[in-house]
């Protein structure tokens, strides 16, 4: 039989996650709710060592400046509870201004090159967890993820040239951004690899960022078991982990907030068998709610009271504003 049209899916896709949403709502009763904040109070720990880690690999790009976790942590929340809110993670834009103001002498492409020293950990983590995941006889194969109702998943799932068009396409933007950026900014590899610095010194890496990110993925293992504990699918190792594979995939996958929708599906087919349909479709979106208000309130409180701005629209507007104000020095020096 021939595929349903795309908009078939988008709007199938809407609907289920929507019906989720309801049956959250209608089952607020049933939440465990001490379970709930101490899950969300594991994973506002698990934020703030991932933002101490990422410090780590600030000061060592700028040993010769003086600058605050405090704000560095700012940033990272208000970044991470914006990516909450809007898709593409747009919160990194706002990430990218806010750490660069916040260090004396930093420069835009140093901080975002060090964007990358995080994603080693992830790396690794990822291929271990969906490793797992993929052996567990619950979780679907990448062909299979065409039949989830994810319109962004199911679509680039079932038209695999497309993905691979679309991967392409964003490589060759990618190598073409860096090779006028190196024509027009003489030093801009070097400041490149000033944000990977900590990456050349392996036990500094391995002491000050690889470990306490996993300090902060167990927490974030602790979590996850608590708030499958609060909407009652059941806390279990595997379980936990299964939730981590999922986020791995939604993650990978950026074209909503947060990987809504994607997470979603992928959570009730992998759960369908733990409990009833309601607690199952509840848990699939309750968590994600919890997580996104929790962390744009912790965010928006950061961005109000470390950086005084007074919505999430002024910072990224003057983000802009000073990028365009940087290219047009850069355009002016000789």
């Amino acid at each position: 039989m021939p595929a349903p049209p795309p908009t078939a899916s988008f709007s199938e896709s809407f609907s289920d996650f929507f019906d989720a949403v309801d049956s959250f709502v209608s089952n607020l009763a049933a939440v465990r709710w001490g379970s709930l904040l101490v899950g969300l109070a594991l994973f506002g720990v698990y934020l703030a060592l991932r933002s101490r880690a990422y410090f780590h690999a600030l000061r060592a790009a700028f040993p010769g400046e003086r600058f605050q976790w405090r704000r560095i942590w700012g940033a990272y929340m208000a970044a991470y509870g914006f990516n909450n809110l809007i898709p593409a993670r747009g919160g990194d834009v706002m990430k990218l201004f806010l750490v660069r103001n916040s260090i004396p002498g930093a420069t835009y492409p140093a901080v975002a090159s060090s964007f990358l020293v995080e994603m080693v950990f992830d790396a690794t983590m990822g291929v271990l967890i969906l490793g797992f995941a993929f052996t567990q006889g619950v979780f679907p194969k990448p062909p299979d993820f065409s039949k989830l109702n994810a319109f962004d998943l199911s679509y680039l799932a079932a038209h695999p040239r497309f993905t691979l068009f679309l991967l392409t396409l964003s490589a060759v933007a990618l190598i073409v951004a860096f090779a006028v950026l190196s024509l027009r900014v003489r030093a801009f590899w070097a400041r490149v690899r000033q944000g990977l610095t900590i990456l050349w010194d392996r036990r500094r890496y391995l002491r000050e960022v690889f470990a306490v990110q996993l300090a902060g993925w167990c927490f974030r293992f602790a979590a996850f078991w608590f708030l499958l504990e609060a909407f009652r699918v059941g806390g279990s190792v595997r379980n936990v982990l299964l939730v981590l594979g999922v986020n791995a995939v939604a993650s990978a996958v950026p074209f909503t907030p947060g990987g809504a929708g994607v997470q979603q599906a992928l959570l009730v087919k992998v759960f369908a068998g733990a409990g009833s349909g309601a607690t199952i479709a509840a848990y699939s979106v309750g968590q994600q709610i919890a997580i996104a208000a929790f962390s744009l309130a912790v965010g928006f409180g950061a961005l109000v009271f470390i950086f005084g701005f007074r919505s999430f629209r002024d910072a990224i507007r003057e983000g802009h504003e000073d990028r365009a104000a940087e290219r047009r020095a850069q355009a002016s020096a000789p």
